[in-house]
């Protein structure tokens, strides 16, 4: 019996599947963050009349939605949820850049690279203000 060589094939079924499922996963986290959200604010009536900035780096982002995650919070848990939708294709992009360097080729090392550089830079810029 020879073995199998872990091909092209193979990364791309696991990159589908992480797509797919990251998907479903950070859809259903969002789901039931908002039962938790309606469950226990239902019936409150917000203000619209007063707008409420929010202007925190990342790290104080991430820091609060966790803390709100472990302790329950629907308005967290739905956070977590677009947090996990955001980083399916940013995990797509870092196993490509794995792909690419199994199968050495470096021009798209070099492409991904860049795109995962950008990517940080924008996160960086976008909440540092």
């Amino acid at each position: 019996m020879t073995q199998e060589k872990f091909g092209e094939k193979d990364f791309q079924t696991i990159i589908g599947n992480l797509l797919r499922y990251g998907v479903w996963i950070s859809l259903s986290v969002a789901f039931i963050g908002g039962i938790v959200y309606l469950m226990h604010h239902g019936s409150d009536i917000e203000d619209y009349s007063v707008f409420k900035e929010n202007d925190r780096n990342i790290f104080e982002v991430f820091a609060n939605v966790y803390n709100g995650v472990i302790h329950g919070s629907g308005e967290s848990i739905i956070f977590f949820g677009v947090i996990l939708l955001f980083l399916t294709p940013v995990f797509r992009v870092l196993l490509s850049l794995f792909s690419f360097l199994l199968e050495k080729d470096y021009l798209y090392v070099t492409i991904t690279a860049i795109v995962i550089g950008i990517i940080i830079l924008s996160i960086s810029f976008g909440f540092s203000h």
